[in-house]
């Protein structure tokens, strides 16, 4: 196999982005697209450019598709690609000398840089955002449950958090880009919450979309992204709210009824976390700190 590199993509519908993503890795020894019955010219497009093709039935999520993508490749090392991302010009070179290395680990982790919303997401755990993408053949494998770390085999490695390493994805472009995905996805990850034996609990219509938006916007700095950073993540906050929304659905409604002095003894425990927030996030730089002490204000 010598070292050649062979790059996954799997597509739906990914048209307008597909072109971008080939011609980062125009240098690869194989380009493979698994697209799934897409209703655009997406694999159209990708044959033109010279890409090989196979087809995988439709499914909502990508990551069994994902391994029969992979068990199609030719070479020796996989690379990972959705078509949404492109691989920068310095990752490209340092991959492809990786690829020769006879001593070199099994997996690799890359960061990710995530435009949204037109801008470079470098807190609220955008970034580095790692994924292991770049591995040699059967070292790596996805399981069929969304959005979980593949399974790996033999030594990691992950790059320095540095733009120049970084794979660039084109994320989210508008907010209705933004629902629309959320709407597929939490209705997947409620389902996977029931299958996990998760029983609904009201307390968690507050607590969960409370603790997503503290995390994201004070405990890894989404104030630094601006009002990017808190659009964010009070858009991940509502993702989780829906999530156990949908749970309660598929649970038929079951009746809870918490009383007035319940839901405010809950509400008066999450202002409590507000509050620390508020008063000892570091805000020094924060280019929303009138907004926050104008809420901060409120709460006192």
């Amino acid at each position: 196999m010598n070292g050649k590199i062979s790059v996954v993509i799997n597509t739906l519908n990914d048209q307008s982005n597909i072109g971008r993503a080939i011609n980062s890795v125009a240098w690869a020894d194989e380009i493979l697209i698994c697209d799934m019955h897409s209703d655009d010219d997406c694999a159209v497009i990708a044959k033109k450019m010279g890409a090989k093709i196979i087809l995988h039935k439709r499914l909502r999520f990508v990551e069994p598709a994902r391994n029969f993508a992979v068990s199609h490749a030719l070479n020796e090392w996989i690379l990972i690609l959705d078509p949404d991302e492109e691989i920068p010009a310095g990752l490209a070179a340092k991959l492809q000398e990786l690829a020769k290395d006879p001593g070199v680990t099994t997996n690799l982790e890359i960061p990710r840089k995530n435009i949204i919303f037109g801008k470079w997401m470098k807190a609220s755990m955008w970034w580095p955002d790692y994924n292991i993408r770049f591995f040699k053949k059967g070292s790596v494998s996805w399981s069929d449950r969304i959005h979980r770390p593949p399974k790996t085999a033999g030594q990691g490695v992950r790059f320095p958090d540095e733009e120049r390493w970084a794979i660039i994805h084109h994320h989210y472009s508008s907010i209705s880009q933004f629902l629309n995905r959320m709407d597929r996805y939490t209705g997947i990850q409620a389902e996977e919450l029931i299958k996990d034996g998760y029983d609904f609990k009201w307390i968690d219509l507050i607590n969960k979309p409370v603790s997503e938006f503290l995390g994201r916007f004070f405990a890894n700095k989404g104030y630094e992204d601006g009002l990017h950073g808190l659009a964010l993540s009070g858009l991940q906050s509502f993702s989780f709210l829906i999530v156990y929304l949908k749970t309660w659905e598929m649970r038929e409604f079951t009746k809870q009824d918490p009383g007035f002095d319940e839901v405010k003894a809950v509400f008066k425990e999450a202002g409590k976390e507000i509050s620390y927030w508020l008063k000892y996030g570091n805000l020094s730089k924060n280019p929303l700190k009138s907004f926050i002490e104008r809420a901060k204000n409120k709460l006192i």
